[in-house]
């Protein structure tokens, strides 16, 4: 699937994010009219993640964010109880979303090559559109809280543990050749987060999204479809005898 395909199939902006995050956090969100909570839980989110790529979310002042946002200190309060809360918003609902749609596409009626593809399509192209988020949640990680740190380990895991279910019905059904499942896994997701974090590096040498899919699946596929031979033992040295 090429990527603009993928973006009008899955149409998600950050407007559409915060609609989802003002549904799930609507007992503690103090604003009625949903369209003025959605415009602003956007210019919110919005700023978090610019400030955060300039200068760290630990370093982000809720004056600063009221700065960038043109938002009093009293409006941002209407919205979460402190940096804590906010975090753990962001966090959650692009989790949520992301999550969701990598299941889906993992769990489509095709065969495990088929749906390896599927998913790392789906995983690429969200980094893609969702490209700012992405790299907040995997920085940010580094500096959160013992529970935050948790979370961010377990979505990680998430992500790899689709992938491993994926190549493991691959080696049991024959597709796959014999592969260490968990270490693969684990070198996939690394993959997909190649792009993400090190996009410089690609947009440098002109790679677009659906080309580095390409390459990616194509470098995994040639590890797990071939069936590799063994390498044959080296003959042991002959003993030379005493006389």
């Amino acid at each position: 699937m090429k990527f603009s395909e993928f973006r009008k199939l899955r149409a998600l902006s950050s407007e559409s994010i915060c609609a989802g995050m003002l549904a799930d956090n609507r007992d503690r969100i103090r604003i009625k009219k949903d369209d003025v909570a959605v415009k602003n839980l956007t210019r919110i989110m919005d700023g978090v993640l610019e400030l955060s790529a300039r200068k760290g979310f630990s370093a982000m002042s809720l004056r600063d964010l009221s700065r960038e946002t043109g938002l009093s200190m009293g409006a941002l309060y209407s919205y979460f109880a402190g940096k804590d809360e906010l975090l753990d918003m962001i966090q959650r609902q692009g989790t949520k979303v992301v999550g969701e749609l990598l299941a889906e596409a993992a769990s489509r009626p095709a065969p495990p090559r088929d749906r390896l593809r599927e998913v790392v399509y789906t995983h690429l192209y969200l980094s893609e559109m969702l490209q700012s988020w992405f790299y907040f949640s995997f920085m940010e990680a580094k500096g959160l809280g013992r529970e935050q740190l948790k979370k961010a380990i377990e979505t990680e895991l998430y992500t790899e543990s689709i992938i491993e279910e994926i190549l493991s019905d691959g080696a049991r059904s024959g597709d796959f050749a014999s592969i260490d499942v968990p270490m693969t896994s684990a070198a996939v997701k690394a993959l997909l987060q190649d792009w993400y974090l090190k996009r410089w590096k690609y947009s440098g040498r002109g790679v677009t999204v659906e080309q580095y899919a390409r390459f990616m699946i194509d470098l995994v596929e040639s590890y797990i479809l071939k069936k590799r031979r063994k390498v044959p033992a080296r003959p042991a040295a002959p003993v030379r005898r005493k006389k």
